[in-house]
């Protein structure tokens, strides 16, 4: 049976282009979630006035890919450090936050978050945010699979890129095989 997964961390166009390299990942969806305004738009959260973030909603196989290797992932494509900015993006709308579905999801975020922190792997504290999820509002259909679409694109080429292959490098067992 599936799971799902909601996670902010930065430009979602970053974090679906992550996930939905890996095995068990059955959908990513881009959108908004931690607000106050129903229906929010990519212009509305931008403007930072909706107190949504930008996420992604993931629906995976358990059986395939853990929750916890979700939380790889996310970690290590995200800076958990820095409150409300991931590099160039700047605002409420890119804080890093996992939105918890059940509370074997939330115990999960906040153990790897203590191990994270006992690790040091970071100068500075994790600043993520673990909240209970909240409604979900996919965005707009052009930023739907948008790295896919507009890999070469400068803040893709720039940005996305790097994190894609960092996950394809590090996480090379957890890719999706060729059919």
């Amino acid at each position: 049976m599936a799971e799902t997964a909601t996670l902010a961390g930065g430009c979602f166009w970053c974090l679906e282009a992550a996930f939905e390299q890996l095995q068990g990942i059955n959908r990513v969806v881009s959108g908004y979630t931690g607000g106050k305004v129903r229906n929010p738009d990519y212009r509305s959260v931008c403007e930072g006035t909706t107190g949504h973030a930008e996420a992604v909603q993931i629906e995976f196989d358990p059986a395939v890919i853990s929750y916890h290797d979700l939380l790889r992932v996310f970690f290590t494509i995200h800076d958990p450090t820095t409150l409300n900015r991931q590099g160039v993006d700047v605002g409420t709308q890119y804080r890093s936050a996992i939105y918890c579905h059940t509370p074997a999801q939330r115990a999960d975020a906040e153990v790897t978050i203590r191990e994270l922190t006992e690790a040091r792997i970071w100068a500075d504290p994790i600043v993520t945010e673990v909240a209970a999820a909240t409604e979900f509002y996919p965005a707009e259909a052009h930023h739907q699979g948008y790295f896919r679409r507009n890999a070469s694109q400068a803040y893709c080429a720039a940005v996305v890129a790097p994190k894609v292959a960092k996950v394809r490098k590090e996480f090379f067992a957890l890719l999706r095989r060729p059919s």
